[in-house]
């Protein structure tokens, strides 16, 4: 099968003298003043991000082995990659992200998250709410205490489309033994749950069979069925019961509305894509995932998780979780792949006018160990005490870079930020304000985000 981008994955990139980014020409900045720019003076303007693509690597990238290298630190520690020349003078990025490299002019980046979950389930749930988990425990469980995903939190707030569910998540359900929790809409209620499916978009037969009507169900008929469950449900004063058969009744209606309209059934329609675009992104799980999700924000959908994680790629450690072989696993798995498909998206974004309201989120739940040896004496371990997080679109100061990490990538060793603080800049990002309240099961007000947005990578 195809697999596509190959030519992207040799080579080096030179040096480009001068690149103007903004309108702000940055010929000749040093690395050192770059990160002072962007650490102050933050944008008075509102964002303009009207959706958000989260692309979410579950397992935890190693910063120090992409974006934030440390070529001068010692052996046990750099790591076996070399750094080259991207589009931003003085900010190289690893040699097997050429591609990535090239359009790195328009991402911000943001080297000082840090928090202090070390096990998948609890830095997942984390990396999904913004919401700090009650403990580090690899047994934690979804419960309605528990946070509601992003998406879930965006879909209560934003106008949506008729016939596209405002939150849609795919291919995987992460988990770490249990599911990690995070991953739905919890108190907030079923209407606001991820319109969730685990078909391989990359499968010759991809296509979700519930999106289509049987034979003997006509539009019309569809809609007599509608206004007929809706005078029984007034009827039987369904609404007045209780908050789960509210939940039921308005997951049904955006059921039955989805299944009346064909704008969510073309968007999963891939095969109408030209087969050169559907190479450029990778013939893999994870490229024709993000081609759909370019496709459905297109429809109308708000918030799309694409989860990489388990058996993506079809070998290896479980997503970016390599604590064996990790340079092994980096150069011939992860980094060729994210380096053929994540570029294609930003650059198919552009193109289509699309990248100016989308903001595309790159992260993991955490980073990896600065030091070289877990397990086979090749991999890195768990780290979520510094780690990078990048996004592109949506209103982001394309080439800022914020905070810092120490000379070992172990620290921040600049404006250290949290997970709270990526949640409330995605939130503030949308237009909906980080302290706008939710109530819980017991009723109690509570605010969709306890952090900071970070404005200053935007404007």
């Amino acid at each position: 099968m195809r697999q596509g981008c190959n030519e992207f994955n040799r080579g080096v990139i030179s040096r480009r003298a001068l690149i103007s980014l903004g309108g702000v020409g940055l010929g000749g900045l040093s690395l050192d003043r770059v990160l002072q720019a962007s650490d102050t003076n933050a944008s008075s303007l509102r964002p303009k991000a009207k959706n958000i693509i989260f692309l979410h690597q579950y397992g935890g990238p190693s910063h120090i082995d992409t974006f934030d290298m440390k070529p001068h630190a010692p052996t046990g520690i750099r790591g076996e990659f070399n750094p080259i020349d991207s589009s931003l003078p003085g900010v190289p990025v690893c040699e097997h992200l050429p591609r990535w490299g090239q359009q790195l002019h328009k991402w911000a980046q943001i080297r000082s998250v840090h928090h202090d979950m070390k096990n998948h389930n609890s830095a997942c749930y984390y990396s999904l709410t913004g919401k700090r988990p009650p403990t580090d425990d690899i047994r934690l469980r979804d419960t309605m205490e528990l946070y509601p995903a992003y998406g879930s939190s965006a879909a209560k707030f934003l106008s949506t489309s008729e016939g596209v569910p405002p939150f849609i998540a795919f291919p995987h359900v992460l988990r770490d033994g249990a599911i990690s929790p995070g991953q739905h809409a919890s108190f907030l209620g079923k209407r606001y749950d991820p319109f969730f499916f685990d078909s391989d978009p990359n499968s010759k037969d991809f296509g979700l069979p519930e999106l289509e009507l049987p034979s003997s169900i006509s539009l019309e008929r569809l809609g007599h069925r509608r206004e007929l469950l809706r005078v029984i449900d007034e009827q039987l004063k369904l609404a007045e019961t209780s908050s789960e058969a509210r939940g039921l009744d308005e997951f049904q209606q955006q059921s039955l509305s989805i299944l009346s309209s064909p704008n969510l059934k073309k968007a999963f329609d891939l095969a109408k894509e030209e087969d050169a675009l559907r190479d450029r992104y990778g013939r893999t799980t994870y490229g024709q995932s993000c081609l759909l999700a370019r496709r459905l924000v297109e429809a109308g959908a708000r918030f799309v998780n694409v989860y990489f994680s388990r058996g993506i790629g079809g070998k290896g450690s479980e997503g970016w979780d390599t604590h064996q072989d990790n340079f092994k696993d980096l150069k011939e798995r992860l980094l060729p792949m994210t380096d053929c498909t994540v570029p294609t998206l930003i650059d198919d974004l552009d193109a289509r006018g699309l990248l100016d309201d989308t903001l595309v989120l790159w992260m993991g739940e955490f980073g990896r160990g600065p030091q070289i040896g877990d397990r086979d004496g090749k991999g890195r371990g768990h780290w979520p005490h510094c780690y990078t997080v990048m996004m592109a679109g949506g209103g982001t100061r394309g080439g800022a870079i914020f905070g810092k990490s120490d000379e070992r990538g172990a620290y921040p060793a600049a404006s250290p930020v949290g997970p709270e603080d990526v949640s409330a800049t995605l939130f503030w990002a949308l237009g909906i304000e980080p302290n706008k309240e939710v109530r819980d099961t017991q009723g109690r007000p509570l605010p969709i985000a306890s952090g900071a947005p970070i404005e200053s990578i935007f404007g």
